[in-house]
């Protein structure tokens, strides 16, 4: 059976996005030239492969056609000349991927690319905004949220990095050692956050996108090489606090793709041989002073060492999380302590804490804060309150699975006594 032009389309700017554009980047050095041409590649691949079928091989195909896009609109530019009396051959040169590379080696384009995104000269935001966008492919809506911030100034924020990389002729490259640790708070966000949207993304049906989450691992891998022989502890503690989560992944779903919560997942299908290699490094990460990652890969080997959800120790967690919440202060980290807290001493301690960040107002179109309050209000037996925070966690939520579970618990609320 052929395969499905459409599903080939998708699964391509899934699995490939960021290395077709930082081939692209590196073949032209203009990261909107990149992004626009890559896009109208894909735009062009829907149509014709349905014509023609999908290409034996789709990514370069990609490639190829957005090497053509690129170059049209260059031919409407002066810069084409520059390139081609440069380079006579440049416009019929094909692109030839780089093979596979051994951890050891020097690392491929999306390391450049990220790198330079993460270019001191930017904002951290910035840094990280502008790699989930041109590595991770992730929409400007989905950057939007991982900062909580609104979609246009996101928009307004990645549109100033790409033109400040081009007039500043920041080079697509990797820096030099001594360059490194004013580089690396950046980068290790950008990892993460390409981690967090494969673990749980922002919209549509899958819980989990595997895709990014492998890349991010992948990176998380790299990167730790590239620094080697002595890595810092915080990109080792990146790297443990990744497979721990992923760890779990088979679990979070049930055979009917319906979100199973941490405490009734089925823990003989965690990986057992990535947390051992998760175990390992998070004891590495914590021989010094603690860093934030390094805090919550500890957070996270809790959950993963107990066999049961019983034998989770929650004080333990709580303290590592006061210890977070000291170190890098922010209304997400105090939600998630809020939720240890009632594990460890009960609903209404969480939910005085819950609503305390409530009337904040800095989470107030963050769809877990509702959920998180509303299993409060569910475990006090405040139905009709409970019921109203998964009304508004469900209009909030984005993901189909998601949306799925506070259905399932907006229901069950509702039969019950108000």
């Amino acid at each position: 059976m052929l395969p499905n032009p459409n599903l080939a389309v998708d699964e391509v700017y899934r699995s490939d996005w960021g290395r077709i554009v930082a081939t692209l980047i590196r073949q032209f050095g203009d990261f909107e030239l990149a992004e626009d041409a890559a896009q109208e590649a894909f735009t062009a691949a829907v149509d014709q492969w349905r014509t023609e079928g999908v290409p034996d091989s789709p990514r370069a195909w990609i490639i190829q056609t957005a090497k053509h896009k690129a170059i049209d609109r260059l031919r409407r530019q002066t810069r084409l000349k520059e390139k081609l009396e440069a380079d006579p051959d440049f416009a019929s040169e094909p692109i030839v991927e780089a093979p596979g590379l051994d951890w050891g080696e020097i690392p491929d384009d999306r390391l450049r690319l990220i790198f330079t995104c993460c270019h001191p000269a930017l904002s951290l935001e910035a840094q990280v905004g502008l790699t989930l966008r041109t590595l991770g492919g992730l929409q400007t809506d989905e950057i939007a949220r991982a900062f909580l911030v609104p979609t246009a100034t996101m928009a307004q924020r990645l549109v100033r990095a790409k033109r400040k990389i081009r007039d500043a002729g920041i080079p697509f490259s990797v820096p030099d050692t001594s360059e490194m640790p004013e580089r690396l708070d950046g980068v290790l966000t950008a990892i993460y956050l390409i981690f967090t949207e494969g673990y749980a993304p922002t919209r549509g049906e899958p819980l989990v996108r595997a895709d990014l989450c492998a890349e991010a691992i992948r990176m998380g891998r790299l990167l730790r090489s590239l620094l080697h022989p002595k890595p810092p502890a915080e990109a080792t503690a990146l790297l443990a606090l990744m497979l721990l989560h992923d760890s779990r992944r088979e679990a979070r779903l049930d055979e009917d793709n319906n979100l199973v919560v941490l405490e009734e997942q089925d823990r003989t299908l965690w990986n057992r041989a990535q947390i051992d290699e998760a175990l390992t490094l998070v004891g590495e990460a914590l021989r010094g002073a603690p860093g934030p990652f390094a805090l919550e890969a500890a957070i996270a080997a809790e959950h993963c060492k107990a066999l049961r959800a019983e034998d989770t120790n929650w004080d333990q967690i709580v303290a590592l999380y006061d210890l977070l919440v000291q170190l890098m202060p922010s209304p997400i980290v105090s939600l998630n302590r809020a939720v240890a807290v009632a594990m460890a001493k009960g609903p209404q301690p969480a939910l005085d804490l819950i609503d305390e960040l409530a009337a904040s107002g800095e989470l107030d179109d963050y769809h877990l804060l509702h959920a998180a309050r509303a299993d409060m209000l569910r475990r006090l037996g405040s139905n009709y309150e409970a019921a109203a925070s998964y009304e508004t966690a469900l209009r909030l939520a984005g993901n189909d699975s998601e949306r799925r579970f506070l259905e399932r618990r907006l229901n069950e609320i509702r039969s019950l006594p108000q």
